[in-house]
């Protein structure tokens, strides 16, 4: 009987795989075959359901049924794969039929057949693969649809969320059920690869880190597939994943399409510095290391964030290759990095690397973890000779053994490690925490030999049954020290003070707290991937986050902390989740952060294509994103009106700022309004009554900058009108603000309040001021602006005189008349537009007027630049107008004076200039202006249509061309005279003869 065999897992004894008739075959190490055997089967029932209203997807989910144990059937499915957690002593059995079950091994191991016992079955019967992260604890599921399950070990594989391209605008369809997964080495991310087409990589809380498919847009209504097929032709795993796998490091995934099995594709990935195990963490500098290089974000400038390429020197990767550790100091100056033995350091400011001078001395260091001590790099070695572990101190002007500061030697590997001020905290399995202060006498000099001693503080052996810790980070006392109000100088005594806390990230994302006095623990969150202790971590006095305890990132997005004193020692914050613009999307993948620029940085994975490659380009783009609205908002609402106006007067001059503003406004008010919905009895003048709201508090703050005035109305922009009048009853009177703008000339600014006046103060009040500000802006030549004001004066005045009767009519065009005339009018406008308006209604009359007097400015000054913008703009009549002033201000006193002053104004030089020339031509020929379309015909050298105007009226030639001819100034269209009395006279003479 032939039979198909799955994939081999083992232990350390024993392997094991799955046979097509549904049985398992298991062999020892020593080639001992000990026969197939049938497992128990479990059936699916409905007495167990999960329950994922808690699970967070962003995929379509089917109703997930866990199973009960059947001891009477045999399934006859095929087995198609196995996995096997040791840790957790648990074998996973994927059958043909998609049914995923759960079987508990016993401690002898896979020998004993009779004690591999089901558990139950994961999932709704559609999983084609499976992967088990060990260390998360977590069991990945691809299914028929595409989608990836995740569940969780530690909690009766309870299911945590759904990954899928759903939300980029791809569905099961397109891509094809899932046909691979691979964890990283790490388990930190994994890849997932579909039988149709592409593969992407995501982060264990949900981030898309990269991906083969071109991206869409989150709302594509149309299939992707048949619009792709042309232009996706370069991208690589078009026809599908056939198998994946990661190199032993985590640099590397290799792929082969499921069409072309003699290709094997390679793609190369760099590392984020997590604030995981023994290394430190980056603060002031945002490193992704790759096999071989940094990848360095350059945050100086926040406003466009670029990311560095720093090729490590070949002497020494090409010896010791790959990086494994790297480490930035905490004034970001310096960059520690170690290969597979020793270290280099770089110089960020001089672009230097260092090295150990003897090579031999290089090769005794095998690096298992970095942390910087000030200016010490603190390194995790392990010695093979003596098979220990040891922390060795080095300076970082010198790397030698001559150099060596102190050798620290340890009772075992380290679990985690970290460092702050003086103080070194060293982890050892199962908990025991070791803390050191480190003394130093003497300069850290080359011409000096300091002298460094270390002493043990405090032990600690803790008894707890939670997963083993992923990363401890000490916790400075802010209620004692740092303090914005300060002005952030650091008080003496809390800087020698030892950390009595420290924050735990454990292996399956629980956070928690822990007291290093009477080793208690307290529980603050799940989910959680990575974390950043902000407080006591930046000796800069523009720090804009010392107020924040630490950040945190998961699946949730980004989550800070704030110090509470009182009963509740912390208060927990949500921010990047309140509104999508806040938060980093699933692509984005934060780094660390910039204390002096109050943002966190991110990464993203943007595609570039080259003519040249027959693939695309993966290029990590860096990104930022503010946390200073949320930092103000806190501080208010802690009444600490003085700090958060020195944090705020300190990122005044930082990119964002307005928008930080802005979106510190709309999240109070966005919150007002809500808060309003659910306590709808509550009454304006019991407001008024109770202290001052937030909003008010976050105005009052927001009205010390000039960025104000923008900031309300933008923030009215974006809300519902009906809701105005709480805002602006906490921001100021409408059109008190609007004055404001209007006498600083705030133009544009104070134009978008009209609208706003409008709802709140009534049209007529609205009319008023928007005809006083299209007089203004008509001054300064804003023509756009005075364009946009006149369609809401002529649609806004129609709406008006609608609803009121003609006993409560008043004339607004008395208004624009006897308010808003300009410094120069002629009388003939005034005789004539007064005529031509009778029949007009009031408020298109009051507009007719000022656009009129300003046309008639610009003409009479032959301004005809701003008069061609002015009329495009503004949509100006400009034919009636000529109609109406060919004996007016558009009157030319004579050619030659006209000629000359218009080509002085005109410029023909400049391609704009021709362009308003031609603009003007053209209606001045529509009205049959001959005085004006002999001067720009003449100007714009348009011999056709000067021939065709003398054609007719020989005396108008000849006054023309005797105009010209006499005046030294014109001779330079003697060549357009001596042509046009070329043609006109052939003319003449061919008319000689036809006669």
């Amino acid at each position: 009987m032939h039979l198909d065999v799955s994939n081999i897992v083992s232990d350390s004894k024993h392997m094991m795989l799955g046979l097509s008739d549904g049985s398992l075959y298991c062999i020892s190490w020593k080639g001992e075959f000990y026969g197939p055997f049938d497992l128990e089967s479990i059936e699916v029932g409905s007495t167990q359901t999960n329950d994922l209203t808690q699970s967070l997807s962003n995929g379509v989910l089917p109703e997930w049924k866990h199973g009960t144990i059947n001891q009477s059937s045999t399934r006859k499915s095929a087995v198609v794969h196995l996995e096997l957690c040791l840790s957790m002593r648990l074998l996973f059995v994927l059958y043909n039929d998609g049914h995923l079950v759960s079987f508990s091994v016993s401690k002898k191991g896979l020998k004993h057949a009779e004690l591999i016992k089901p558990e139950r079955t994961v999932g709704c019967g559609d999983a084609v693969c499976a992967a088990v992260a060990s260390e998360q604890q977590i069991l990945a599921v691809g299914t028929t649809r595409g989608v990836v399950e995740l569940y969780d070990l530690a909690e009766s594989a309870s299911h945590i969320r759904s990954v899928s391209l759903h939300d980029w605008g791809y569905s099961g369809e397109d891509t094809g059920p899932v046909s691979s997964i691979v964890w990283t080495p790490d388990n930190s991310a994994f890849a997932v690869g579909w039988k149709f087409r592409g593969l992407t990589v995501w982060s264990i809380s949900g981030c898309r880190l990269m991906s083969t498919i071109r991206q869409i847009g989150l709302s594509s209504i149309s299939s992707p597939m048949g619009k792709t097929n042309h232009d996706s032709k370069h991208e690589p795993l078009m026809y599908g994943v056939s198998l994946m796998q990661w190199d032993e490091f985590g640099y590397r995934l290799y792929a082969i399409e499921e069409r072309s099995m003699e290709t094997i594709l390679l793609f190369s990935f760099g590392k984020c510095c997590l604030n995981r195990g023994v290394s430190g963490m980056t603060y002031m500098r945002q490193v992704i290391y790759g096999e071989d290089r940094l990848l360095v974000v350059q945050s100086e400038d926040t406003n466009a964030l670029k990311m560095l390429h720093l090729n490590l020197p070949v002497s020494y990767i090409s010896q010791n290759w790959p990086v494994q550790h790297v480490a930035a100091s905490k004034d970001g100056t310096y960059i520690a990095v170690a290969g597979l033995h020793g270290l280099i350091l770089y110089d960020v400011r001089f672009k230097k690397w260092r090295f150990f001078g003897d090579v031999s001395q290089e090769q005794k260091i095998q690096c298992k973890g970095l942390l910087w001590l000030g200016k010490i790099v603190v390194v995790c070695n392990y010695d093979d000779s003596s098979n220990m572990y040891e922390l060795l101190f080095y300076p970082r002007y010198h790397l030698d053994q001559s150099s060596l500061l102190f050798r620290k030697p340890l009772l075992t590997k380290p679990m985690v490690m970290d460092a702050y001020e003086n103080y070194i905290l060293v982890t050892y399995q199962p908990f025991d925490v070791h803390i050191f202060h480190v003394s130093i006498s003497g300069n850290l000099a080359p011409s000096s030999t300091p002298d460094l001693q270390l002493s043990t503080v405090r032990e600690l052996s803790i008894m707890t049954a939670k997963s083993h810790p992923a990363a401890m980070r000490f916790i400075p006392d802010q209620l004692h020290g740092v303090n914005i109000s300060n002005n952030h100088l650091e008080n003496s005594e809390s800087v020698s003070r030892e950390p009595a806390r420290c924050l735990i990230l454990r292996v399956n994302g629980e956070l928690s707290l822990l007291d290093l006095d009477d080793g208690r623990e307290r529980e603050l969150t799940d989910s959680v991937e990575l974390f950043w202790v902000t407080c006591g971590q930046s000796d800069e006095k523009t720090n804009l986050i010392e107020e924040v305890s630490w950040l945190d990132y998961g699946h949730r997005g980004m989550q800070v902390w704030y110090p509470s004193p009182g009963v509740d020692p912390f208060k927990q914050e949500d921010f990047l989740q309140l509104d999508p613009e806040l938060e980093f999307d699933r692509e984005v993948y934060p780094l660390g952060l910039v204390p002096n620029a109050g943002v966190v940085v991110g990464v993203s994975q943007r595609m570039s294509f080259s003519a040249c490659t027959e693939f695309p380009c993966f290029e990590p783009t860096p990104q930022a994103q503010t946390i200073l609205h949320c930092l103000l908002r806190h501080l208010l609402q802690r009444d600490k009106n003085e700090e958060a106006l020195r944090l705020a007067q300190l990122s005044a001059e930082k990119p964002h700022f307005s928008h930080c503003l802005e979106w510190l406004l709309f999240t109070v008010f966005d919150a007002e309004i809500s808060r309003q919905s659910v306590n709808k009895n509550q009454t304006y003048g019991h407001r008024n009554n109770a202290k001052i709201s937030l909003l008010e508090k976050t105005c009052d703050l927001i009205r010390n900058f000039p960025e104000y005035f923008d900031v309300v109305v933008s923030v009215a922009r974006k809300t519902d009108g009906r809701h105005w009048t709480d805002l602006f009853s906490a921001a100021g009177r409408s059109t008190e603000l609007f004055e404001e703008c209007f006498q600083r000339r705030w133009y544009r600014t104070a134009a978008c309040y009209i609208l706003v006046i409008a709802k709140l103060e009534g049209p007529a009040v609205s009319q008023y001021c928007a005809l006083r500000l299209l007089q203004a802006t008509l001054d300064e030549c804003l023509y756009e602006l005075a364009g946009e004001l006149v369609r809401f004066l002529l649609r806004s005045g129609r709406e008006y005189e609608q609803t009121l009767s003609d006993s409560e009519k008043m004339s607004p065009r008395f208004l624009g008349y006897f308010l808003f005339r300009s410094s120069y009018r002629k009388h003939s406008v005034d005789h004539r537009s007064s005529s031509s308006f009778t029949e007009e209604s009031p408020h298109v009359a009051s507009v007719k007027n000022i656009l009129e007097s300003h046309a008639s400015y610009l003409m009479s000054g032959k301004e005809l630049s701003k008069l061609v913008a002015f009329v495009k703009g503004t949509q100006f009549d400009l034919v009636d107008y000529l109609q109406r002033e060919r004996y007016g201000s558009a009157r030319l006193e004579s050619f030659a004076s006209g000629l000359e002053l218009i080509g002085q104004k005109l410029q023909m030089g400049t391609l704009q200039s021709r362009l308003d020339a031609e603009f003007l031509l053209a209606h001045m020929c529509s009205v049959k202006f001959k005085e004006w379309i002999v001067v720009l015909a003449t100007l714009l050298r348009r011999a056709e249509v000067l021939f065709d105007l003398f054609r007719h009226d020989l005396r108008l030639w000849k006054a023309y061309s005797a105009t010209l001819q006499s005046h030294p100034t014109f001779v330079e269209y003697q060549d357009l005279v001596e042509s046009l009395e070329e043609r006109l006279s052939s003319l003449s003479n061919s008319e000689e003869l036809r006669v």
